[in-house]
């Protein structure tokens, strides 16, 4: 009965301790990535906002999120640096849905005349 106060106790601050360090990495990477920032690179910041790094200053990023429009944030909103994939651009045709024959050739499911029964709600 008399080690089993310092057990829980062992069993309790150990995995807050691992969980401290696991966030300190978390954080130091986050820094140094941050820190790392470079004119052109492709960021995401915390509110969920993707960007362009157009300049830089100590304390702040300037960010094109469109076609001349820079906005100025902290460097610490930069969450993520984004990478860019080897097959980039608008060639999207492939993941399209081909039109089918019943359709009106749109591809698209709302441009169809769809059966009631078919969407689930019922019919009146």
């Amino acid at each position: 009965m008399e080690l089993l106060f310092p057990l829980l106790l062992v069993a309790l601050l150990v995995p807050m301790f691992l969980a401290m360090r696991r966030q300190k990495k978390e954080m130091n990477k986050t820094a140094e990535m941050q820190s790392a920032l470079q004119i052109g690179d492709r960021v995401l910041t915390t509110s969920g906002l993707y960007g362009t790094v157009v300049d830089l200053d100590d304390t702040t990023v300037d960010l094109e999120i469109a076609e001349e429009v820079i906005t100025t944030w902290s460097r610490m909103a930069i969450r993520e640096l984004q990478v860019e994939d080897a097959h980039t651009g608008d060639d999207h045709d492939d993941d399209r849905p081909a039109a089918t024959p019943e359709s009106n050739g749109t591809g698209s499911l709302a441009a169809e005349q769809l059966d009631p029964t078919e969407t689930g709600r019922p019919t009146d």
